[in-house]
């Protein structure tokens, strides 16, 4: 039996029509916090639902959300790079995916995106602390970004050799999708995310 997720119908459409089931899914995701955290696919779900009223939930049942629907979107919504994760480890958004939510951020007629909590709000103000503090965002400030060397720009991540594929992408994309677009330290979170991704390391410095 398909799991369902009982919610009251939303006001008449909100959504604008251009947009997919995939594409609603992953405003959701970020109007959730998906962009600095894993989500649960529930928690996208009902904020799907608030969004794009009727899309997914059954059709005798508009007042219950369809949570497989949903799930077929944010798959679908990883395989096109919008998102990592699963159903059991929960949903985070890649670069590509918090761009589209940050495009819709205010344009549409739908509840504030979720307040971050008093934890977050501390972790992004000394997390920006120790990026401005890092050697690669001073070799980045001060021109010599070609001496960044392999160690300075996985430190400037807090990762290593040691960290899993995946722990070391997640950990990449909770500063690059917080930090990015920060005037200060945005332009040294952008260059030494493409360094890191990067394969040609050779020696201990990044080319």
């Amino acid at each position: 039996m398909k799991r369902q997720s009982k919610q009251t119908a939303p006001s008449p459409k909100q959504i604008e029509p251009d947009l997919s089931n995939t594409e609603i899914v992953i405003i959701a995701a970020f109007r959730v916090g998906a962009a600095v955290q894993h989500v649960d696919t529930e928690d996208i779900a009902v904020k799907a639902n608030e969004i794009g009223p009727g899309r997914f939930t059954w059709k005798k049942y508009q007042d219950q959300i369809n949570i497989d629907t949903v799930s077929k979107r944010l798959w679908d919504g990883r395989t096109r790079g919008y998102l990592v994760g699963s159903e059991r480890d929960g949903w985070l958004l890649t670069e590509k995916g918090a761009a589209l939510g940050r495009k819709y951020r205010r344009s549409l007629n739908i509840g504030k995106t979720t307040r971050l909590s008093l934890n977050e709000r501390k972790w992004r103000r000394m997390e920006k602390a120790r990026l401005l503090a890092t050697e690669a965002h001073l070799k980045f400030k001060a021109g010599e970004m070609s001496c960044i060397t392999a160690r300075e720009a996985e430190g400037f991540f807090r990762i290593d050799a040691y960290v899993s594929k995946s722990a070391r992408e997640n950990k990449i994309l909770r500063v690059v999708n917080v930090f990015s677009d920060d005037r200060e330290i945005g332009p040294t979170v952008r260059h030494v995310a493409s360094l890191v991704r990067r394969k040609d390391v050779v020696e201990g410095h990044l080319r």
